[in-house]
């Protein structure tokens, strides 16, 4: 599941969740209407008495501190978590798509350890913890469930410091469209087509880069036929060739 086996694997590791991709990753999946919800996240609304939440776009569904009392499964939009630098800056952490769960960094510390931010008008269910905690000790496939999203966090955070630590810029940026291409696919959105919610500013902020340096790397990649670029959106022309990216011999280095 680490980012140098992302090229044969099926796994999307850099999300706050590992996604589970039943199609092959290189094959283009129909655009559809409604958002397929995980079996977790099924689990987890139908064993509890969950209720709807709208947040509008730049609105925080939780804030650093804040008492920690519920998770949130996301049933629509997207958002990012945010942590805020000794300096006041923002560092983006990660990015949640719909059908994935918000707020399991508060398990065990009680309070929220980010802030998370929505990228446009969502809709969230909010599932009380108490609830789902006492749920959980009389069921074994509950409590498994739990465990997976607690392993699913670890494995995220393992992902994201490999991937700032060893991997050039151009590599980061490869990954993270793969990524994006594997979780959109596993909601039954298409693989090859999609528009980014996130600022390219954001996007950095999450994989270390520069503003500029991303915006380089993605006109490098049309040129090279990777994929098209069209404001926010993305259309991967070669999934495998993006692939290719990750590992290659590549001497060029990008300022961060």
């Amino acid at each position: 599941m680490s980012m140098p086996h992302l090229a044969p694997s099926p796994v999307a590791p850099l999300g706050l969740a590992l996604v589970e991709v039943s199609a092959p990753a290189n094959a283009a999946t129909p655009a559809r209407t409604a958002t397929r919800r995980p079996d977790g996240l099924e689990m987890l609304l139908g064993a509890t008495s969950a209720t709807r939440r709208r947040v509008r776009r730049g609105e925080y569904l939780f804030r650093y501190g804040d008492p920690f009392h519920s998770l949130f499964g996301i049933r629509a939009g997207s958002f990012k978590s945010v942590l805020l630098t000794e300096d006041g800056r923002e560092q983006v952490t990660g990015f949640h798509l719909g059908g994935e769960v918000l707020g399991v960094d508060g398990i065990g510390l009680d309070v929220h350890a980010g802030d998370a931010v929505a990228l446009e008008d969502s809709e969230v269910v909010e599932i009380p913890f108490v609830e789902l905690d006492a749920l959980a000790t009389r069921d074994p496939l509950l409590q498994r469930e739990l465990f997976r999203m607690l392993s699913a966090e670890i494995q995220r955070e393992r992902a994201l410091m490999l991937l700032l630590g060893s991997m050039r810029a151009e590599e980061r940026l490869a990954a993270f469209l793969i990524n994006l291409s594997q979780r959109m696919a596993a909601r039954g959105f298409s693989a090859s087509c999609f528009v980014l919610r996130m600022t390219r500013e954001e996007i950095g902020s999450m994989l270390g880069l520069k503003l500029e340096t991303v915006s380089r790397i993605l006109s490098r990649f049309q040129g090279e036929g990777l994929i098209r670029v069209r404001n926010r959106e993305i259309a991967i022309v070669s999934l495998q060739a993006l692939r290719a990216v990750i590992g290659r011999g590549d001497t060029r280095r990008e300022a961060r």
